[in-house]
């Protein structure tokens, strides 16, 4: 059985909307006014950082695990797809393959805790665990790209309760075709979806202070 979810404090619907309405400002004009992606990523972390600082903010709908296998909402998509922010939603013990992402992306742990292993093609073709595994705790966000390193396998770092981390990725992550990679080799690709049929709608209501 699914362990159950902590509760979201959501005291006010459009107050609850305030923080992600924000990072999307953010995120919108850092990759409007940053051309590099060396200072776009420090921006979108720094941003991410601090909308994961505090657990009040994402509807419940967005943060429902799955007893099979992890979910990932689409929490805006940017018309021009030029990003999109996610929440992944970890059951107990749940974890991705190994996989890249293609795009530069930022992943901040909002609840629980995730574990992340980056991976390295070996001289024989294999994929081998590249440097020690490191575990990302509530606030705590790390960056990917092709540029820095974009191969990893991540995982809820619980075995008995869910975990949920937000993810911020330079293109409409659901639409961008990416790949897994089996230890041994072998590279298959894929495009992930998401496991929500809406989005929510973060522009009702004033933007507030």
């Amino acid at each position: 059985m699914t362990a159950a979810i902590a509760p979201v404090t959501t005291p006010d619907l459009i107050d609850a909307k305030q923080r992600l309405r924000q990072f999307v400002h953010q995120v919108s004009a850092a990759v409007s006014q940053t051309p590099d992606e060396a200072p776009l990523l420090d921006q979108v972390a720094t941003a991410l950082a601090a909308l994961v600082r505090h657990d009040d903010w994402l509807p419940a709908e967005f943060a429902q695990p799955d007893p099979e296998r992890y979910r990932q909402y689409a929490l805006y998509v940017d018309g021009a797809e030029r990003f999109s922010v996610v929440s992944f939603v970890w059951g107990p013990g749940q974890r991705t393959p190994i996989h890249d992402h293609t795009v530069w992306g930022a992943i901040g742990v909002l609840r629980g805790a995730e574990t992340s292993q980056a991976f390295a093609p070996a001289a024989d073709g294999s994929w081998q665990a590249h440097g020690a595994p490191h575990r990302l705790e509530p606030g705590q966000v790390e960056t990917v790209s092709p540029r820095i390193g974009d191969v990893h396998q991540v995982s809820n770092a619980f075995a008995d309760q869910v975990s949920i981390s937000i993810h911020v990725y330079g293109g409409n992550i659901g639409a961008v075709a990416r790949h897994t990679f089996d230890p041994k080799g072998t590279v298959k690709p894929f495009v992930s979806g998401y496991s929500n049929t809406h989005l929510p709608n973060i522009w009702a209501g004033p933007l507030g202070r």
